[in-house]
Order: structure tokens, then C-alpha cells, then sequence
């Protein structure tokens, strides 16, 4: 298969098997969605997901969440992980927001990076996901995937991200990456893998990759 082909293949097999994608987080609008992502980080979707209806019912917005201290966000989010930094974020970029922003998020990389606690990912899903401007944010699946299904070296996010955006159409982008994370937690984990069962990783995955997975196996 050349590089195009493989790369249509798994836009196929994603369509099929994702014909409706859902969205990981559970969010109400563009602010609710920054926060979530934020709070996303080294954390798990469904722990988040517990955790923003506590946090939203006491503040939805940026004008509500600067009433509340530092102090009160982070007991709400402590399951999450990393709450003393995330609830500064949280607060810091709430009077941010009210104050450069009219209490609106932002549509733009620059301005959503210029946030506390907002990095290139997060500015990334709030900006396909709330706004529906192409944007391929990179994970910890996607940067898995795209590195055994031969797509980039995968030396670091950065660099998987821009191979993503060269080999895919930027009208899939949104979808795809959603496609991509979903397709990563049920069929190609990096743990308890069964390759049988990876019908994208099976068909285009990188030689080296196949070869250590029957390695793996027979040992």
C-alpha cells in the first residue's frame, strides 16, 4: 500500500466503525469545555465527567467561577489530580476571560495560549470541538496510533501533529481525531492489546511494531 492509500484506508475503516462520533466531554458551551479540557489533563474523561456537574452547578461561567476562591475550586476538583494547579488556572483564566475578553472564550491558538493552564492541545479540542475550526489535536492514542500505523516517527506530539495535518484532509480534521481516540481506547490500547482485534494497527502497522507484538507473544 502507498502512504495514500493507507491513509484512506484508515479514514474508511474509522468511518465505518464511527459513523457518529461522541464527544469525550461532557460540556454545555465553549466555557464549560475549556474547563473541562483543562481538567482533562493526566486524568481520565469519565473521572472529569463526575467531577464538572459538581463543579458547574456552583459556577458555569467565568462571571460565576472568579466568586468562588481558589481554595473552594480545587476541593471540588481534587479526584481529578494536579488541583492545585489546574483550579489557579481555572480562576486565573475566568478573570481573564471578563477582563480582555467580555467573559467570552476566545478563537484563537494565541489567545486561548495566553490562558493560565492552557496549552497547545487544550486550545486545540476547544477550538474544533466549540468552534468547529480545523484543528487536530494530539493525545497520548493518537500519538500511539499514528506512530504504529506508520504515519509519523513519532519523536513527540508536536511532530505527529504535523504529519497528521500534511497526510489528512483538513476537512477531516475534527472528526478524525475523535475518531482516532475512540478508535485507540477500544481496539488499539497500550495495554492488554490484542492485535487480532486491531484491524487498522494489522493491516498498514509499522514492521517493527508487528514484529515486537508476535515477539511479545510467543515469549
Amino acid at each position: 500500500m502507498t502512504k495514500q492509500e493507507k491513509v484512506e484506508f484508515v479514514i474508511n475503516t474509522l468511518n465505518q466503525l464511527y459513523p457518529e462520533i461522541p464527544i469525550p466531554l461532557e460540556h454545555r458551551d465553549p466555557y464549560t469545555l475549556l474547563i473541562a479540557v483543562l481538567m482533562s489533563a493526566q486524568s481520565t474523561d469519565v473521572r472529569v465527567n463526575q467531577i464538572t456537574p459538581i463543579l458547574f452547578e456552583r459556577a458555569d461561567n467565568p462571571y460565576d467561577m472568579v466568586k468562588l476562591s481558589v481554595e473552594e475550586i480545587r476541593n471540588i476538583i481534587k479526584p481529578v489530580g494536579l488541583s492545585p494547579m489546574k483550579s489557579k488556572g481555572i480562576h486565573g483564566l475566568s478573570k481573564i476571560l471578563i477582563e480582555e475578553h467580555d467573559g467570552k472564550v476566545p478563537q484563537t491558538y494565541e489567545a486561548l495560549e495566553a490562558l493560565p493552564a492552557v496549552g497547545h492541545k487544550t486550545a486545540a479540542v476547544v477550538l474544533s470541538q466549540a468552534f468547529g475550526i480545523p484543528a487536530f489535536p494530539v493525545d497520548t492514542h493518537i500519538h500511539r496510533l499514528m506512530y504504529r500505523w506508520n504515519l509519523t516517527t513519532g519523536k513527540n506530539v508536536v511532530q505527529t501533529e504535523k504529519d497528521a495535518k500534511r497526510l489528512f484532509p483538513k476537512n477531516l480534521w475534527n472528526d478524525l481525531h475523535l475518531q482516532i481516540i475512540w478508535y485507540g481506547r477500544e481496539y488499539s490500547p497500550a495495554r492488554g492489546w490484542d492485535l487480532e482485534k486491531d484491524i487498522i494497527t494489522k493491516t498498514i502497522g509499522r514492521k517493527s511494531v508487528l514484529k515486537n507484538y508476535y515477539k511479545s507473544k510467543k515469549s
